[in-house]
């Protein structure tokens, strides 16, 4: 198989930012992430992640200064200016420990919405664009469309996705305009640092930006409506944001009327990117996917709740 070019230089590239004063190198490299939206690669201490082809360079220059001026929140970048590698703006971060996949009874639950209550009543530090969270998901279902017209599992999805009103879909303003949010919030975009035991912080700053904070709950909210996450984990998590000051939710009673409409339009968004994979994979469901469609099934019969600011 032909090296792929943009990882090849990348690889070098982080190389030699990691050994600037050496040429011994006894740590290797590894390759953490390759995926036409995120090559990251690391190399001792320091990790160099290429961006999508079509991200924006201004606004990649935001929301990194942002995450510059948010220690303690967000994992800070290094000192070094982005480059732009094979068409692909690439920027430089210190390595952190990630969560471990493996260890689900470790999953830093209460660390995960301690970080986003803290976000989420932080003024932004700079200007920053709108978070992209629902042009993502727009973008998911411009995908079913396009690759699975015809696929059983796509309808459902489509009628969850038509229901939801224009701001969820990325095609109007979002009802807050000054709240920053993550804008992809998942397990996966925690790490410790200073690795391998420092506090648990919030990485990729590819979506941050100004938008409706529930957005940023509603992944694990999705899951656990969806049966893919314990209650416990989830009240662990709710909880924990709550007793930060997270203004997402209300401090008590029920939070489903904030995170109903974020949480139906993730839902959705993650059964169009489990159905494309599927069929690009030409294979049938699996049962965490399916569980996914049926939901968007439920939903389509019953009218999400109006936005909350």
């Amino acid at each position: 198989m032909t090296p792929d070019p943009l990882l090849t230089v990348l690889t070098a590239r982080v190389r030699e930012a990691a050994h600037a004063r050496s040429r011994t190198c006894p740590c290797g490299a590894a390759t953490l992430a390759d995926r036409p939206d995120a090559t990251v690669v690391r190399h001792a201490g320091l990790v160099a992640k290429a961006h999508a082809a079509d991200a924006d360079p201004a606004e990649l220059a935001l929301r990194v200064t942002a995450a510059a001026r948010l220690p303690g929140i967000l994992l800070p970048p290094l000192g070094r200016p982005p480059v732009t590698l094979h068409g692909r703006l690439v920027t430089y971060w210190p390595y952190g420990t990630p969560v471990d996949p493996h260890d689900p009874d470790a999953a830093p639950w209460e660390a995960a919405a301690t970080l986003l209550a803290r976000l989420h009543t932080t003024p932004a530090p700079t200007a920053v664009p709108p978070m992209r969270g629902p042009v993502k998901a727009a973008q998911a279902v411009a995908r079913l469309r396009a690759t699975a017209p015809d696929h059983p599992a796509t309808p459902p999805v489509l009628r969850a996705w038509a229901a939801l009103p224009a701001w969820a879909r990325g095609e109007a303003a979002m009802p807050d305009t000054t709240t920053l949010c993550h804008g992809d919030l998942h397990l996966g975009q925690l790490v410790r640092h200073p690795a391998p035991e420092g506090p648990w912080l919030l990485i990729d700053v590819d979506d941050l930006g100004t938008g409706v904070p529930a957005w940023d709950l509603a992944r694990p909210a999705a899951w656990y409506a969806c049966g893919l996450l314990p209650p416990d984990e989830w009240h662990r998590f709710l909880s924990a944001y709550r007793a930060t000051g997270g203004p997402a939710v209300p401090s008590d009673g029920d939070p489903w009327p904030a995170l109903d409409v974020p949480a139906r339009t993730l839902t959705a968004q993650t059964a169009a990117r489990a159905v494309t994979k599927a069929v690009a994979a030409d294979r049938p469901l699996d049962e965490v996917e399916q569980s996914l469609v049926d939901a968007c099934a439920r939903m389509a019969s019953i009218s999400p709740s109006a936005p909350h600011a």
